[in-house]
């Protein structure tokens, strides 16, 4: 079961870090989202800052599993705002990326709740 952590938590980790690096760049593509989906642009740092310690966290969760698990809990958290934003707006195909990383969060959650 702590193989399927650690790929779960490399994929995570790797995708939180390269979404942090696109908003950063603050691309059309990503500013024309956060703008239809009503995020102030003074929120992006927040936004990087939350994935990059999301990333960071599970990673270091790893070897101490609370921390694991609270940065697991955290990014649950993260992705469901990002859920709701869309379908506030009405972005159902924006809503479903979220959706699934909403679900690999509480998996990662799960996974190292059950490897203490």
């Amino acid at each position: 079961m702590f193989v399927s952590l650690v790929v779960v938590t490399v994929f995570m980790s790797a995708l939180l870090l390269v979404s942090a690096g696109a908003k950063s760049l603050r691309t059309r593509h990503i500013t024309e989202q956060m703008s239809t989906l009503g995020v102030p642009q003074g929120m992006m740092g927040f936004l990087i800052g939350a994935q990059i310690a999301g990333a960071a966290g599970v990673i270091a969760g790893l070897w101490w599993g609370p921390v694991g698990i609270a940065a697991a809990i955290g990014l649950t958290l993260y992705f469901a705002g990002a859920v709701a934003f869309h379908l506030r707006v009405g972005d159902r195909k924006g809503a479903s990326p979220a959706a699934a990383l909403t679900l690999a969060s509480v998996a990662l959650a799960v996974l190292r709740a059950a490897t203490l």
